[in-house]
């Protein structure tokens, strides 16, 4: 059965976004990369939110062929392209294209499904609301948090409105010498 992965990058207080979505205070840099990029190879699905999806698709499809592409961009680029991503939608149904579906209705449903085929993993990188929704459907398994050194105050929260509690097994944590903290947890069962 696959595993339902999120990576998501967050404040110290908790926040995936700033009050308007901004996220220009969360570092990546290639030892972030790096260590974020391992995961990618277990994984043949992403999941993502419409927002997500949108900023994703505008970069990753040609992201290798740019000038000055870093191994980072050509890797990921790879990646993206040879997976199946799912996006989570209610106005892009009509949009369909290759190894992309847009998925509006049933979706607890359709995420079981796809857990319950043969493959890797499925990866969702940031979509705070997917997220969101994705726990309180109890369909994460791995939550890989990685956590900025700043306090923003208010902001996007993914964990606003959690219908349950969720018990969490850490399991494992790496610090970054930028000051980001990997906080790796899985389900508690």
């Amino acid at each position: 059965m696959r595993k339902l992965v999120v990576f998501m990058h967050m404040s110290v207080d908790g926040f995936a976004a700033g009050p308007d979505g901004e996220m220009d205070w969360i570092h990546v840099d290639d030892e972030i990369f790096d260590y974020a990029g391992d995961q990618t190879d277990e994984a043949d699905v992403a999941l993502y939110g419409r927002k997500t999806f949108e900023m994703m698709d505008a970069y990753w499809p040609n992201a290798a062929d740019q000038p000055g592409a870093t191994p980072h961009d050509v890797k990921h680029s790879r990646w993206y392209n040879s997976v199946d991503k799912l996006v989570l939608s209610h106005s892009m149904q009509a949009k369909e294209k290759n190894k992309t579906s847009f998925i509006s209705k049933d979706v607890t449903e359709h995420i079981n499904r796809v857990k319950n085929q043969p493959g890797k993993n499925i990866i969702v990188f940031g979509s705070p609301t997917t997220v969101g929704f994705l726990l309180q459907e109890n369909l994460v398994d791995e939550l890989w948090l990685f956590v900025n050194p700043i306090i923003l105050g208010k902001g996007i929260s993914f964990f606003n409105g959690a219908k349950n509690s969720l018990r969490l097994k850490l399991v494992s944590s790496n610090a970054f010498s930028s000051g980001v903290v990997c906080l790796q947890y899985s389900k508690d069962k």
